[in-house]
């Protein structure tokens, strides 16, 4: 079997996994107590309150453009995950009931949190994402080492506040922040996208390779290697990726040269620059 079809059989099924658990974090726990989810479900939930909209088709609606610049931004592979979990969820928003499975609205808020992290970072860890600030969250972590779900957070604070500013109402706005930051610690338990590999690619295909590589902001150092048993003359291309990154990487690697050998070992840590050089 194709090891990309092979791939394919676990992120499905877990990509699906993590639109369930997000459209049940919101429809079960959050909605019912009118709390908000952070980011552009957020967003979207706030409008369907006071407007009486239906959320799940602001939902889909709102990310159209995010996701739109995710696919110029950071690469067709993670957009066209995203797309299909925005779609999953938004179909299953449509069909779960919402239902107050906590009177409690402490509880709705935290395990609504627990619920929408949970599939989050399910999505965001094989390959794909949510939608929304996920997106935004990703680009920025492209430039920047930082965990993603405190990004996420930080960025929720802006929708706490049009809360705030349109309903006035600073109960709900604190339990949605519950909510939100609920979501981001289990985002950043699941997902390991800040976690680094160095990757030693052997190859025949250098200038190809880089052609194609050095469109993303990492750095690769070239070196030459001799092969002990053929003498070959080849190069070695040392790179630094996120844990994330890695899929892509080697999809790239794989396609453009079927031959080559890649060696990935995890990295304790980067000292400098992670991003690639300006010069």
């Amino acid at each position: 079997m194709n090891p990309h079809s092979f791939r394919y059989l676990y992120t499905v099924p877990m990509i699906t996994l993590g639109a369930i658990l997000i459209a049940v974090g919101f429809n079960l726990f959050l909605i019912p107590h009118q709390l908000l989810s952070g980011g552009v479900s957020g967003i979207s939930m706030m409008i369907g309150y006071i407007t009486g909209g239906n959320i799940a088709w602001l939902y889909f609606i709102l990310n159209l453009p995010l996701l739109l610049w995710g696919w110029f931004a950071i690469g067709r592979r993670f957009i066209m995950w995203s797309i299909y979990a925005v779609i999953v969820s938004t179909l299953l928003l449509e069909f779960i009931p919402i239902v107050k499975i906590a009177d409690d609205i402490v509880l709705g808020a935290v395990f609504g949190g627990i619920m929408v992290g949970f599939g989050s970072g399910l999505t965001l860890r094989y390959g794909g994402s949510s939608g929304g600030f996920d997106i935004i969250a990703s680009i920025i972590t492209r430039k920047r080492d930082l965990p993603i779900g405190m990004i996420i957070f930080i960025l929720n604070g802006a929708v706490i506040a049009l809360l705030v500013a349109f309903t006035k109402n600073w109960d709900s706005a604190l339990y949605s922040l519950v909510s939100i930051f609920s979501a981001g610690k289990v985002v950043d338990l699941i997902h390991v996208r800040h976690i680094k590999l160095t990757a030693f690619i052997v190859t025949t295909k250098t200038d190809e390779l880089l052609a194609k590589l050095l469109s993303h902001p990492r750095g690769i150092t070239i070196i030459k290697t001799r092969g002990a048993y053929s003498s070959a003359d080849r190069d070695m291309l040392m790179t630094v990726r996120t844990k994330y990154e890695l899929a892509e990487l080697s999809k790239i690697v794989t396609t453009i040269d079927p031959r080559a050998f890649i060696n990935i070992v995890e990295t304790v840590g980067v000292i400098g620059d992670f991003t690639k050089p300006k010069d």
